[in-house]
């Protein structure tokens, strides 16, 4: 044999816990296939490895484990003396009422009013998990359920107006946050930027089409969709744009770029042609036409130089 058993034996630590330097493992090697005992020596050592691995992912689990239930506990107490305080308020207002024989009138605005700060303080602090997604989710709820309290006691109607535009707001500044937790993700498997357009697009309309409704306004509806296609449709369409082919970055952003640009500049057009007027071709006669003439002509220069590069790009590959 080329090498000692002494030198090995000394070697074979280093080499379980990958420590040693090429030369000494190839040396280890070589060694074991031609020496039993050192085979054998290897071989409890990296057993013993193995299992001392285990136990320590054991025993880590066991501490992370012990450690978010001492964390869990002191979140629901904190939850539990926070609910409490805003249970002060709610009590004070409701003994004020009876009091004064007023009946149980303005308590319930009260009472939903106070849902709003548990929602936000005490629901993420009582969530075992996924504590965002129940705080919006809470949020949400009672926000909505302010709404209706208000509008009952008030004798409104306006209810059917204001919850579908709370929904259209939050949808807008929560629903990106909200496909990445994961309840939402379980749901919509993997499609976080359709799940933020689809959403935004359908509490939109569902806001406008209540509207619509409520006020009863002639070609209330058909204005909506005149003005509201050329935004939506820049929207889906960057979406397609990126999504669905296989181009680098740089196509992609000039596709996007001049699909701006040509809406932006056929946006009168559009909305001329469905509102049953006569065909808008942007002219230099207003300040408004000049204007999408210098979007269409900065937007397809600037779509033109970002395909060159996406191009070339494409070439080097």
């Amino acid at each position: 044999m080329k090498y000692n058993c002494d030198l090995i034996s000394d070697l074979i630590p280093l080499y379980v816990d990958q420590a040693c330097t090429r030369a000494s493992a190839e040396a280890v090697e070589e060694h074991v296939s031609e020496c039993g005992a050192c085979a054998a020596m290897l071989e409890e050592m990296q057993r013993r490895d193995t299992a001392l691995d285990c136990e320590l992912e054991a025993e880590r689990g066991r501490v992370l484990n012990t450690q978010a239930k001492k964390f869990r506990r002191r979140s629901a107490v904190a939850g539990s003396i926070v609910g409490g305080i805003f249970s002060i308020p709610i009590l004070i207002c409701l003994i004020v009422n009876l009091a004064t024989g007023a009946g149980l009138t303005w308590f319930f605005i009260v009472l939903a009013a106070m849902l709003i700060p548990v929602s936000l303080v005490v629901v993420p602090l009582m969530a075992p998990q996924d504590k965002f997604f129940w705080m919006v989710c809470s949020f949400t709820v009672s926000l909505l359920l302010l709404l209706g309290v208000c509008s009952i006691y008030s004798g409104g109607t306006w209810f059917m107006i204001a919850a579908p535009a709370v929904l259209f707001g939050l949808s807008v500044i929560f629903m990106p946050a909200m496909v990445h937790t994961k309840p939402v993700e379980r749901l919509i498997r993997g499609n976080k930027a359709l799940t933020v357009i689809a959403a935004d697009t359908l509490t939109f309309a569902l806001m406008m089409s209540c509207i619509g409704i409520r006020t009863a306004a002639p070609n209330f509806l058909r204005y909506v969709f005149a003005f509201a296609l050329p935004p939506f449709a820049v929207l889906w369409g960057i979406y397609a744009l990126i999504c669905v082919p296989k181009w680098n970055g740089l196509l992609k952003a000039a596709a996007c770029v001049l699909l701006a640009s040509l809406v932006f500049f056929f946006n009168d057009t559009f909305v001329y042609r469905i509102l049953g007027g006569t065909t808008h071709f942007p002219t230099f006669g207003s300040v408004n036409d000049i204007l999408c003439w210098i979007v269409l002509i900065a937007g397809t220069v600037t779509a033109a130089i970002l395909a060159v590069f996406g191009f070339r790009k494409s070439v080097r590959k």
